[in-house]
C-alpha cells in the first residue's frame, strides 16, 4: 500500500484513453478510502490522516492496510501480528477498520496486487488511497503506477507552512509538488470514479513510527501512542 518507493513502470503516453472519465459515482457500490503502512507501531498521526480523509471525501469505509513487507523498507522490526494487534486496539471506539489483504498475500506488499485482490474480493467498489505528499511525490516509482490509476483514486495530505511564512504572515497551506500523472487529474472533490487525485486540507503530523521507535528503545516515554497500543507493546516487550 501507499507507502514506498515501487518498482518504476513506464508512463502515459499523449492520447490514451482515460477510462474512469466515463463513470459516475452511482457506477459504484460504496466508496472505501485504504490508509497502507507498516504501521510499526500505528500512532496518532495516523489517526489523524484517517479522520482528515473520512471528514472531506465522503467515505462509506475506511480501512487501515497493513503491509507484509513494505516495498520501501524490505523488513519490519515487528513481526506483523503484533502490527495487526497494536493496529486493531488503537481503533476501538472509531469508525475505522482494519484489512489484513496483504499480510494475507504476504511477499512484498505492492499496492497494485493489492487493488487486484481486493477487486477480485470485492467487484464494484471504489477505492481512494490514502497519502501524503512525500508519497505522493514518488508516486512514479511505484510498481505499475498507471494500472493503480486504473482502479483507484489517489487524496493527499498536504503539509501547513510554518506561522510567518504565508503570503499575510500567518499558517497557509504548502501545495504539494506532485508528478505530472498526478497533478493533470486534480478534481475539487472524488466523484467515486478512479483515476482522479484530490487534495485534502493540510494538516500537521508530528509523530513518526521510527522516533517512536528509537524512544522506546531508549526507555522515554514516547508522545502519540494511545494507551490501549502502549498495553500492547509493554505485553509483547516490542522495541526494546
Amino acid at each position: 500500500m501507499p507507502n514506498s518507493s515501487e518498482s518504476r513502470c513506464g508512463t502515459t503516453g499523449a492520447g490514451e484513453e482515460r477510462p474512469w472519465e466515463n463513470l459516475k459515482q452511482t457506477d459504484f457500490k460504496k466508496r472505501v478510502g485504504l490508509l497502507g503502512g507498516a504501521f510499526d507501531p500505528p500512532h496518532h498521526g495516523h489517526l489523524k490522516l484517517a479522520q482528515l480523509a473520512w471528514e472531506h471525501l465522503k467515505l462509506d469505509e475506511l480501512r487501515f492496510v497493513p503491509s507484509h513487507i513494505n516495498p520501501q523498507k524490505q523488513t519490519s522490526a515487528t513481526p506483523s501480528g503484533a502490527r495487526l494487534a497494536m493496529l486493531r486496539e488503537m481503533l476501538v471506539g472509531t469508525p475505522f477498520s482494519v484489512d489484513n489483504v496483504e499480510l494475507a498475500l504476504g511477499g512484498i506488499s505492492y499496492t497494485v496486487d493489492t487493488l487486484d485482490a481486493l477487486n477480485k474480493r470485492e467487484p464494484g467498489a471504489a477505492w481512494v488511497l490514502i497519502m501524503g505528499s512525500d508519497q505522493a511525490n514518488n508516486f512514479t516509482n511505484w510498481r505499475n503506477y498507471e494500472r493503480i490509476l486504473e482502479m483507484a483514486s489517489v487524496s493527499i495530505a498536504t503539509r501547513p507552512e510554518p506561522p510567518g511564512q504565508g503570503a499575510s504572515g500567518s499558517q497557509s497551506i504548502c501545495p504539494p509538488a506532485l508528478p505530472d500523472i498526478l497533478s493533470s487529474r486534480l478534481s475539487g472533490e472524488w466523484s467515486g470514479a478512479p483515476g482522479e487525485t484530490i487534495i485534502l486540507p493540510g494538516t500537521e503530523i508530528a509523530a513518526a513510527s521510527c522516533q517512536i521507535r528509537d524512544s522506546l528503545a531508549g526507555g522515554i516515554a514516547p508522545v502519540g501512542l494511545s494507551e490501549q497500543v502502549m498495553s500492547v507493546i509493554l505485553h509483547e516487550k516490542l522495541y526494546r
